[in-house]
């Protein structure tokens, strides 16, 4: 049976492995028997030499390589990584998490895109890993590792509320026994058998529970302790000097993030006759009437509705995302503005310009509403854009040209180059490609990549 460490390299399993490591100076190294392994691990491609490490360091690295190009090529080939998951390359995975884990956290701030990747690359690598894994052994070392978790840390409600829900039966009054959540089948059927006279208490264990969310419990758990892994490390920096060779491969890592999330960094969707919708500048003289007026200033009654629906999903996606409307893509802020610097500097001024110049000034009588305008970029219902908050709420598509009819009729003055149109955004693109090719603007200059502007910023 694989040991637990291949699933959770932050068990006392895992920890014993790093401990037997020794030093750090050898990670550098290059290790003939890790080559050995990686090279004759069955259907691993080796054509791909970015693709095989010869060390830990390029081991650590290319966890974080194989999650972006996982998530992003379209034409993404398994077979090039496909020694993460021969169980033979259990210890030095598991140093390899670890040392990844200690470079990252010293690197790198919490809530940082870096520190996501991270987490979110475990979390899939686990998923991977369960998913080929035969029935029988899967579900015996979810069962040994969820056990152990269960004792060590316990599990709340809380965190199963957003990942199952109930139709006919209520899953709180079947799976909490004294405030205990249960997950094992033969408690569950001791513990509720007797609530269920027309059906198996087995199976509506089976369809409420299950292996399935067995499995992802596991995951998100493990995703947790991740996060609490990179926590520990930072706090104790402040007392403890990182090791050179640490520090070397967090500044690696920053490289090659940046190298490997370039090539998949341009976020924009076919434009028909007018091109790309490309990530650029806001060029206010491309506004629809609509936003213009909606910037110009508002009277009293549709100032809500203008500001926090209208205006602020639209110039966050005119500057971040155009193209949302024809990409099959699930895309957030950050993404695209990784450090945030765009929404802080160009996208919230011109909203809160825009609630100045209402009647009376939009925060004067309702300051509440910033923090509905920060949900509706989707950084949950807080005062400020972080981060750490990112996903609480969903970042909110912009408005049809129907719905402004219907909702903000006042702002609706429909020009010429208002025909056709079913969306602002729509408006916005084709305005812009029609001024650039009459040069009233300088695209190239005007147009920067939010990746570029990112990059200039974060140096």
């Amino acid at each position: 049976m694989v040991l637990a460490s291949y699933i959770n390299p932050l068990s006392e399993e895992g920890r014993n492995i790093v401990r037997g490591l020794g030093g750090l100076d050898d990670i550098f190294n290059r290790d003939d028997n890790l080559i050995d392994i990686v090279i004759h691990t069955n259907r691993q491609t080796v054509s791909n030499q970015e693709a095989v490490p010869e060390t830990l360091v390029d081991l650590a690295i290319n966890r974080i390589k194989w999650y972006i190009e996982r998530k992003n090529n379209k034409e993404f080939n398994s077979n090039d990584y496909a020694y993460f998951f021969n169980e033979q390359m259990l210890e030095y995975d598991t140093i390899a998490f670890h040392i990844l884990a200690q470079a990252i956290a010293n690197k790198f701030r919490p809530g940082s895109r870096e520190v996501k990747l991270f987490i979110e690359s475990q979390g899939l690598m686990i998923e991977d890993r369960l998913t080929k894994m035969p029935f029988n052994e899967k579900k015996e070392i979810v069962e040994e590792i969820l056990s152990d978790l269960l004792i060590r840390d316990g599990i709340e409600w809380s965190f199963l509320k957003d990942l199952v829900g109930s139709k006919k039966l209520s899953l709180t009054d079947l799976v909490l026994q004294n405030g205990e959540i249960v997950l094992d089948r033969e408690e569950f059927v001791y513990s509720f058998g007797d609530k269920f006279a027309d059906r198996s208490p087995e199976r509506v264990y089976d369809i409420l529970i299950g292996d399935n969310l067995r499995q992802l419990i596991l995951t998100k758990l493990l995703m947790q302790n991740t996060e609490n892994y990179i926590k520990s490390i930072q706090d104790q920096l402040a007392i403890v000097e990182m090791h050179p060779a640490i520090v070397k491969l967090g500044d690696m890592l920053e490289t090659e993030i940046d190298e490997t999330l370039s090539k998949y960094s341009t976020f924009y969707a076919s434009g028909g006759a007018y091109g790309n919708m490309e990530i650029g500048k806001l060029v206010r003289e491309a506004f629809p009437p609509c936003i213009a007026n909606t910037v110009a200033g508002v009277s009293s009654g549709g100032r809500n509705d203008a500001i926090v629906l209208l205006l602020t999903s639209f110039v966050s996606y005119a500057r971040l995302y155009p193209g949302i409307f024809g990409s099959d893509r699930t895309v957030k802020v950050s993404d695209i503005d990784t450090n945030l610097n765009i929404t802080l500097n160009e996208i919230l001024p011109l909203i809160y310009e825009a609630a100045d110049n209402c009647t009376p000034p939009f925060f004067e009588d309702q300051p509440q509403e910033k923090v509905t305008i920060i949900s509706k970029l989707g950084f949950g219902m807080h005062e400020e854009v972080n981060l750490e908050n990112e996903g609480e709420t969903k970042w909110y598509t912009p408005m049809s040209c129907e719905k402004i009819k219907m909702h903000l009729p006042q702002l609706c003055k429909e020009n010429k180059d208002c025909a056709k149109i079913n969306n602002p955004l729509s408006y916005y693109s084709r305005k812009k490609w029609i001024m650039s090719k009459n040069g009233e603007f300088n695209k190239d200059s005007t147009d920067e990549s939010a990746s570029t502007t990112d990059e200039s910023s974060s140096k």
